[in-house]
């Protein structure tokens, strides 16, 4: 499995690679270009690409297609929130870059946790 730092060093973004390296490792299916628009914070320093993507992920693992079925997905993401944040204090693009958290760490750091959280579960 190729981690999700290489294929950004590629020229991915972080999200596209992190969907990339999860596919990969997992042999699902989720559309790489769903993190397209994601990388930068969402392009403007927002919320951190990789964080984006675990979330889809966890959203097509554990997400729901009908309002009466529970929402375990918010339970996983929640999780990964709390994560990252006990981590690094933030899950903003911008804050994590003034804290010197590079894009191969935060990247690595996110699908670490990602992989631990669904892992957990089976």
């Amino acid at each position: 499995m190729t981690r999700p730092s290489i294929y950004h060093s590629e020229g991915y973004t972080c999200a596209e690679a992190l969907i990339k390296s999860y596919n990969e490792e997992h042999k699902t299916n989720i559309p790489v270009s769903l993190g397209s628009g994601l990388g930068v914070g969402m392009t403007v320093g927002s919320v951190c690409g990789a964080v984006n993507a675990a979330a889809i992920i966890i959203g097509f693992i554990k997400g729901r297609n009908d309002k009466l079925e529970q929402n375990e997905a918010r339970k996983y993401t929640k999780e990964l929130m709390n994560k990252v944040r006990e981590k690094y204090n933030s899950e903003i693009c911008l804050n994590l870059k003034r804290n010197k958290v590079g894009c191969d760490e935060i990247i690595n750091f996110t699908y670490d946790a990602l992989n631990e959280l669904l892992e957990s579960e089976k």
